[in-house]
């Protein structure tokens, strides 16, 4: 069944290829550039996720081991980036290849307008035939540059250019059942079918001295990425010929397939692209709607909320618990959800002065995570 399903990679039009810190550690700016060239040349489109600006400003500096001070890493990152775009622009010239640098942050995917600008903007250089490399504003960042960063930058970015691979290259060949650098018994997972169930071994949640994320958040983003109906191989970015033999369908590294009920591409921004900002609150019966039944979440379903936010940010549906089970795009503000909460939908117009909306969020615009 893998093997099958690998057939896919082959026939991938649009790629995103995440390169982890660790790798650009090793400097081998050359193989990488000629590995992407090659894809080009094939007829893919490439998309270029690095990390590294960090640990190109600590080579610079000398430094052994990442600093633990947000304002010393962006300093470090800022000198970082420079270098690691000058780095990439002398290799990839060297196959006649042009590249473009484009930094993001979380809130350049969470607001709609700058996420559709993003969208443009990698599409148009695409048409040039120029490699968009793509890293995380670093140097303005603060929550962005905890653990898993740009893995999750690479699956956001599946989203953004509607890609159909992803291709995460880091320093372990494959996911493995156990830290192989911890177990010599460690065996090797050629394929995951169902990402959503998969679990790591504990040994596995381990970082190095350049990267955030290790095998955990790498994981994370192939689920992402799948729920957008992209594939992910995960796979060494420290061997001659990997990504040939990736694209040649052959079984190398880890294989996630992307799922069959993928998401639409405004869902998929919904539910991982924003930062929802408050809770809504929902009796049981809503709760059962919503999942079951996939309807739309009116006002009578709603016992309190949590927070100050208006109409059109992303909100946590949660259950009497506080557990969220999904989230979605509001139709009234805060204040007027309050006012209306409980009511049925013949009901707002006399409790607010006017109805825009019947749904507190429609159906259309709701995720059940």
């Amino acid at each position: 069944m893998g093997e099958k399903k690998r057939e896919i990679v082959k026939k991938a039009k649009r790629v995103v290829v995440k390169v982890g810190s660790a790798v650009i550690a090793g400097g081998d700016f050359d193989r990488i550039a000629g590995d992407l060239a090659a894809l080009i040349s094939e007829g893919r489109e490439v998309v270029l996720v690095s990390s590294g600006s960090i640990a190109m400003g600590m080579e610079k500096l000398g430094l052994k081991e990442r600093p633990s001070a947000i304002p010393e890493r962006q300093a470090i990152a800022a000198l970082g980036q420079t270098a690691l775009m000058a780095r990439y622009e002398e290799a990839f010239a060297k196959f006649d290849r042009k590249v473009a640098q484009i930094l993001l942050t979380h809130d350049d995917f969470a607001d709609r307008k700058r996420f559709r600008n993003a969208q443009n903007t990698v599409s148009e250089l695409l048409d040039m035939g120029v490699v968009p490399v793509i890293n995380e504003n670093d140097t303005v960042a603060v929550d962005e540059l905890k653990f898993g960063d740009n893995d999750n930058l690479s699956a956001l970015t599946t989203s953004l250019c509607g890609a159909d691979v992803q291709i995460i290259l880091t320093d372990i060949d494959s996911v493995y059942d156990k830290n192989p650098r911890k177990h010599d018994d460690a065996g090797r997972i050629s394929f995951i079918e169902d990402i959503d169930s998969f679990e790591l071994h504990p040994s596995s949640i381990d970082t190095g001295a350049y990267g955030t994320g290790g095998m955990v958040t790498k994981v994370s983003s192939a689920a992402t990425a799948a729920h957008h109906g992209c594939a992910t191989v995960i796979a060494s970015g420290m061997e001659d010929g990997v990504m040939a033999r990736v694209f040649a369908g052959e079984d190398v590294g880890t294989f996630v397939p992307a799922k069959e009920d993928r998401l639409t591409r405004k869902k998929h921004w919904i539910a991982y692209s924003t930062r929802p900002t408050g809770r809504v609150f929902v009796d049981d019966g809503a709760r059962g709607a919503l999942v079951g039944k996939g309807k739309s979440l009116l006002p009578s379903g709603i016992v309190k909320i949590d927070g100050t936010f208006e109409a059109g940010e992303v909100v946590h549906c949660v259950d009497s618990g506080g557990m969220e089970f999904a989230r979605g795009v509001v139709n009234y503000n805060s204040g007027e959800i309050d006012r209306i909460k409980g009511l049925k939908s013949g009901e707002i117009e006399a409790a607010l002065g006017y109805r825009v909306y019947d749904e507190v969020i429609h159906r259309d615009n709701l995720v059940v995570m």
